[in-house]
This record gives C-alpha cells, sequence and structure tokens, in this order.
C-alpha cells in the first residue's frame, strides 16, 4: 500500500502543543510518584525499625543529594495533583473546549512552577 502522506521525521520541526505537553508530563509525574513511594516507603521502614535506623534516615536526608531527589518527588507529586485537579474539572464539563483546554495546560504550567519553587524552599 503507497501511502501519499508526506513523512516528517525531523523532530525539531514538529510544534507539540501545550495541552499534549501537560497530558505526557501528567503521565510521567504518575510514574514518578509511584517510582517514589516505594523509595519512601524503605526510609520510612528502616527509619521506624530501631535508633541506628532512624539516625541513618536522618543522617541521608540531610544530605544535599537526598534533598534534591526529595524536592524532585515532591515537585512530581504536586504536578500530578494540579494536573489532576484539572482533569476532575474536565470531568464536569469546564474547560473542555480547545481554547479552554489550551487555557487550563497554561494554568497547570503556572500553578506548578509556583509550587515547585516553594516546595524548594520549604525543604532547603
Amino acid at each position: 500500500m503507497k501511502s501519499q502522506r508526506p513523512v516528517n521525521l525531523d523532530l525539531r520541526t514538529i510544534k507539540v502543543p501545550i495541552t499534549a505537553v501537560t497530558s505526557f508530563l501528567h503521565r510521567v509525574s504518575g510514574i514518578i510518584v509511584f517510582l517514589g513511594l516505594g523509595i519512601m516507603l524503605f526510609a520510612l521502614s528502616k527509619s521506624l525499625g530501631s535508633e541506628e535506623g532512624f539516625a541513618d534516615v536522618k543522617d541521608y536526608l540531610t544530605s544535599p543529594l537526598a534533598k534534591f531527589v526529595a524536592w524532585g518527588l515532591l515537585s512530581a507529586l504536586l504536578y500530578h495533583m494540579i494536573a489532576g485537579v484539572r482533569h476532575l474539572i474536565m470531568d464536569m464539563g469546564v474547560g473542555e473546549t480547545l481554547e479552554g483546554g489550551r487555557l487550563g495546560s497554561k494554568i497547570i504550567v503556572a500553578l506548578s512552577l509556583v509550587a515547585f519553587v516553594l516546595a524548594g524552599v520549604w525543604i532547603w
């Protein structure tokens, strides 16, 4: 079967709409939250196991790398929550148009950036 459609393989020229970017990031943040939950549950289990385990986890969480990882996990959780609220609002019939979707995506990005900065200030 011969297709007459043009094929564009240059990814630099493809314009991805903001709604697609926010949808993709919502899925990625869900995966990060799911994987990060295992890390945090392991740390919780170790810290509740003994006094030495608690001291180990406390020492580990004071390192800059652990703070960065905690900030990343918290940022993913905040983004996923904000985008999830948007999906709930859209399920009620608000913002289902193309322009409403674009506006909702812009609001998600703005709120998420503010939340990321506040989370960073809180952790550090």
